[in-house]
């Protein structure tokens, strides 16, 4: 039962990272309207450093593909763990109408970093 509920939410974690990394490429979802002054400047400046948003967008977009796959799930936790860190910097600081729905990806993210903290041992040691 544990690996059905891990597979649904890294399903469902995995399809968003996938939809709002193909976002910055294609822009299928305009900003939105009420956007406060302050996050328009900060998204004009990740907009202004031409490489920013290709990056975070690709690691995206890879990573939530391989964290559908349970066998590259441990991986894709690592990989996708600094635009994790990123989400919750602008939810906290900079506009924190989003931070509920960040709160619950930073915490599922940190869950499968947990479950395999096995595969992350090799790592740390001589």
């Amino acid at each position: 039962m544990k690996n059905k509920i891990i597979f649904v939410v890294s399903l469902l974690f995995g399809l968003l990272f996938i939809v709002f990394g193909l976002n910055k490429f294609l822009n299928f979802m305009p900003p939105p309207p009420e956007m406060p002054e302050h996050l328009m400047k900060v998204m004009g400046a990740f907009m202004t450093i031409g490489w920013l948003m290709p990056l975070v967008g690709i690691a995206e977009v890879v990573g939530g593909i391989l964290f559908i796959i349970p066998k590259t799930r441990a991986f894709a936790a690592v990989m996708v763990f600094p635009v994790m860190v990123g989400i919750m910097l602008t939810n906290t600081v900079t506009d924190t109408s989003g931070l509920p729905i960040a709160l619950v990806f930073f915490v599922i993210n940190l869950w499968v970093l947990y479950e395999n903290r096995s595969k992350y041992a090799p790592m740390f040691t001589e």
